[in-house]
């Protein structure tokens, strides 16, 4: 298996000029050039297609660690959100990705981290990225009416931010111990309300020990190696189109934010297992057998784990709502959006209320449908008993039917 040598590089990101003006570039997404704002004209970046190369991980814990060459950076904490943000060479002033908060520059700190080695460059244009959100708030339920001003206020700051990944392969081995369930069906007798006898079928289970090993292959499992945003918020924007992976290139990281990684790579390897674990869990009971299954012990082994870092691109904002901040983020490759809400107590209540006066008016509507055929049959009884009396006195005096009784018979 390759291992890949990590090398320390400069940032590069602002001294890339145009080859007409001289005037610094930006990335544009979907493409593979940079735009200068003043003179419109394309730079094409030149993209190296490199295979590839996953790294040891066993490896490089136990031996390039320490020794590899890293990248060094400044980052800052925001006084707010508490989130970190790598800030580029002679930044002077910078406001928070996430929720718009000056940065003060001069608490920023230097650090050495792994460099990363592939990307995905942007390809969601920002307007596509706001009129995404702007959907994506117009379809949420129970939101406060004011809520669709704050978001188109909100996407009007939109940021595009790499953020830092780990992806981890592994091939796992697990022994495991449960119980295998098998149902059978008895017959039941039982009596209804009205005391009438019935039968019925009942679902019982005959429990077996059950014992065995299952082999799993993982691939790229993605860890996000920010503290910046909720894990469950970012694992909700996958998944990435990993495969169009291309290598490093500062080119590519002009005119974005660069998040460095702050969950370390053997506590990222500790993540990535937590994800693995429902897969592992679900070929237990898959090897289990049976129609349901008691799971008692898993014991993992990890073999031949490798790694890469890698940064994915997201557009990224923030609102506040009743003096709360509300972050939303948007995959900049597929254009999925996900974030945190407000909910309106208002709404909430009134449809509970109109929930409960729908329950309210079925009832009612049972109970008289009810009452009204209880009536009915009481109105069908006390005609039968008429008609029994006139029929009795009929066959004891032989008198004729009243043509009542004649016309209407089954009523």
């Amino acid at each position: 298996m390759s291992n890949e040598t990590f090398e320390s590089t400069a940032n590069t990101a602002d001294t890339i000029k145009c080859k007409d003006c001289g005037a610094n570039l930006k990335f544009a997404p979907g493409q593979n050039s940079l735009t200068c704002e003043y003179c419109n004209a394309n730079n094409i970046i030149t993209t190296e297609k490199a295979e590839v190369i996953e790294n040891d991980y066993e490896s490089f814990i136990n031996e390039k660690m320490n020794t590899s060459e890293k990248q060094n950076i400044s980052t800052v904490k925001c006084t707010s959100c508490g989130c970190s943000t790598t800030l580029p060479p002679n930044v002077t002033s910078s406001n928070c990705p996430y929720c718009d908060t000056p940065l003060v520059i001069k608490d920023a700190a230097t650090c050495s981290i792994i460099k990363p080695k592939y990307l995905l460059p942007f390809k969601v244009e920002r307007n596509k990225a706001k009129e995404g959100f702007v959907g994506w708030v117009g379809g949420l339920w129970f939101a406060p009416n004011k809520l669709k001003d704050y978001a188109r206020h909100s996407a009007e700051k939109l940021r595009g931010v790499y953020m830092p990944y780990w992806t981890y392969d592994s091939a796992t081995e697990s022994d495991y111990s449960g119980l295998r369930g098998e149902h059978y069906y008895v017959t039941e007798t039982y009596k209804d309300s009205e005391g009438k006898t019935h039968t019925r079928q009942v679902q019982r289970t005959n429990w077996y020990p059950a014992s065995g090993h299952v082999n799993n292959n993982f691939d790229d499992v993605l860890v996000c190696a920010s503290h910046s945003l909720p894990q469950k918020l970012v694992q909700e924007l996958e998944p990435w189109d990993l495969p169009e992976l291309i290598a490093y290139d500062d080119k590519f990281l002009a005119g974005f934010v660069t998040e460095s990684y702050q969950t370390e790579l053997k506590a990222g390897f500790d993540e990535a297992k937590v994800r693995m674990q429902p897969i592992i869990e679900s070929s237990v009971r898959s090897d289990i057998g049976g129609d349901v299954q008691q799971i008692h012990t898993i014991n993992t082994n990890y073999n031949d784990i490798t790694f890469k870092h890698i940064l994915l691109p997201l557009w990224i904002s923030a609102y506040k709502y009743n003096n709360k901040v509300y972050r939303f983020t948007v995959n900049a490759r597929t254009g999925e959006v996900q974030g945190e809400r407000p909910y309106s107590a208002w709404k909430i209540f009134f449809f509970c209320l109109a929930i409960v006066a729908i329950i309210a008016g079925a009832l009612y509507f049972y109970k008289e449908n009810k009452k009204s055929k209880e009536e009915i049959n009481t109105s069908d009884e006390g005609r039968t008993e008429v008609v029994y009396k006139l029929k009795k006195e009929k066959n004891n005096n032989n008198l004729a039917w009243p043509d009542f009784v004649n016309s209407k018979k089954g009523c």
